[in-house]
Order: structure tokens, then C-alpha cells, then sequence
């Protein structure tokens, strides 16, 4: 029997066979699974009927779970001798708040392990054909939260602008302060952006249009979380449109 511990496992942006296969093995052997609530319902059905799920689900300005409280009940059933999976969109490092559950892991003595997992950035670029680098456009990419702590505590100078992507998570609901901020910062307000709702999901969604027109488009375009928002030239080597009624095809093709 393995021993008991923690596994901060990245569910990736949300096609199952993106998953890794360490991933994909421990979503069905778990004995208990905290998952959060933007991992797809394709991931959650490989979880083994006889698991027991604990969901942390959270919105915008609601959580569910306080982090304290997610810490503990992981620490809480692997003191009591049970595999526990910490199922999270994305990659756990990657705004996840792996680092600060790992750590609370740590602290109480129990074992834990990170099994990384395609960040939504990674798979929507592939998914739309958007290289986040590119040796005529960009030779540098950055990550920002588009919430985390607030827009004001957050230095986004030099970030984005000519050979410079800027991926920024968690920037549907702020998109017309991050305009703001960018411009204010001397980015062109014609600067191209792209926006990826969903990405490698069936119903994908990728959408374009220039910097000071972002948060416009997203109200007009209903656009709602998970999506990632891109701003750079790489945007205009995007092949999303052509790639999503591909996507689209083959998803009438297997219902």
C-alpha cells in the first residue's frame, strides 16, 4: 500500500488527454480528492467511485474554503493515513497557491509532491496556434494575476510592449482597469490582444482585437472565466480562428 501523503496535482486547462500519466494515475487511485471548481467534468469523471471529494470551489471575491481551511483538510486526511489529491486547474505553481500548501504540508510533517500541469497559457497558445515567443515578435513572455492582491499593488512596468508578451491571468473581471494601467504605463493603446476563454476545451473561444478596445469586447463577447488574456505581437502570428472550427469539427465529429 503506497504511504500516505499529499499530491498537488495539475489538472491542466482541461482536456483529460493533456494530463500527465503520474496525474492521471493518482486522480484514480486518490482515496480523497480536494479539487477545485474549474477542473473539468471530463478530469473529474476519472476519479475512482469509492474517492471521496472535498470541493474548494471558488469565485471572485467568494471563497468557499478560506486557503487556511484547504491547508488543513489536506494535512487533516493525510494525518489519518489517506492518499489525498489536491486537484487544481492549470499547474499548482503557477497561481495556484501550491507554494503556500506545500509549505503547510511541510510544517505538520506530512509528505508531499508536486505533479505539474500544462498552465492554461501553454495550452491555449497551442491550442489557438499563438506562440508566446517568437523569433520576429517576442523574445520574452510574462505571467501576471490580473486580481491578486489588486491591480495597484502590482509593478507591470517593462512587462509588455514591443519584442514582450504579457499573459495575464484572472483579468476578465478587471480588463478595463488593465487597459487603463497598461496605457498609463506607454503601452499603444493599438497594442494587438488576444483573448482565450476555455482553451483546449470543446467550446473554446479566442477572440482579438486591440488594447484599448479589450474590455469593451469582453462585455460584448460575454466573456466569462476560465480565460487568459495575451497582449503582444505574437497575437497577430495566431492562427485561433482556423484551429478553434477545427476543434469544433472534431468535437460534433465525437458527440
Amino acid at each position: 500500500m503506497e504511504k500516505a501523503r499529499v499530491y498537488l496535482v495539475g489538472a491542466g486547462p482541461g482536456d483529460p488527454d493533456l494530463l500527465t500519466v503520474k496525474a492521471a494515475r493518482l486522480i484514480a487511485s486518490a482515496d480523497v480528492v480536494v479539487h477545485d471548481g474549474l477542473v473539468d467534468a471530463a478530469i473529474m469523471a476519472l476519479i475512482s467511485p469509492s474517492a471521496r471529494l472535498i470541493s474548494v470551489a471558488k469565485s471572485r471575491s467568494r471563497h468557499s474554503v478560506p486557503q487556511d481551511g484547504i491547508n488543513d483538510i489536506l494535512v487533516r486526511e493525510a494525518q489519518v493515513g489517506r492518499i489525498v489529491v489536491r486537484l487544481k486547474g492549470g499547474d499548482p505553481f503557477i497561481f495556484g497557491r501550491g507554494g503556500e500548501e506545500a509549505e503547510a504540508c511541510r510544517d505538520a510533517g506530512i509528505d508531499v509532491e508536486v505533479v505539474p500541469g500544462i498552465s492554461a497559457a501553454m495550452g491555449g497558445a497551442a491550442a489557438t496556434m499563438l506562440p508566446l515567443t517568437h523569433r520576429d515578435a517576442s523574445s520574452a513572455v510574462t505571467f501576471v494575476a490580473g486580481q491578486c492582491k489588486g491591480l495597484t499593488d502590482q509593478n507591470w512596468a517593462g512587462l509588455a510592449g514591443k519584442g514582450r508578451t504579457l499573459v495575464i491571468y484572472m483579468g476578465v473581471a478587471t480588463a478595463a482597469d488593465i487597459t487603463e494601467k497598461l496605457i498609463s504605463d506607454g503601452l499603444s493603446p493599438d497594442t494587438p490582444v488576444a483573448v482565450l476563454e476555455r482553451a483546449t476545451r470543446p467550446d473554446a473561444r479566442a477572440m482579438q482585437t486591440i488594447l484599448t478596445d479589450l474590455g469593451d469586447m469582453i462585455k460584448r463577447e460575454d466573456v466569462q472565466s476560465p480565460a487568459i488574456i495575451v497582449v503582444g505581437d505574437v497575437v497577430l502570428k495566431s492562427d485561433a480562428e482556423n484551429r478553434l472550427k477545427h476543434f469544433a469539427k472534431q468535437a460534433e465529429k465525437i458527440a
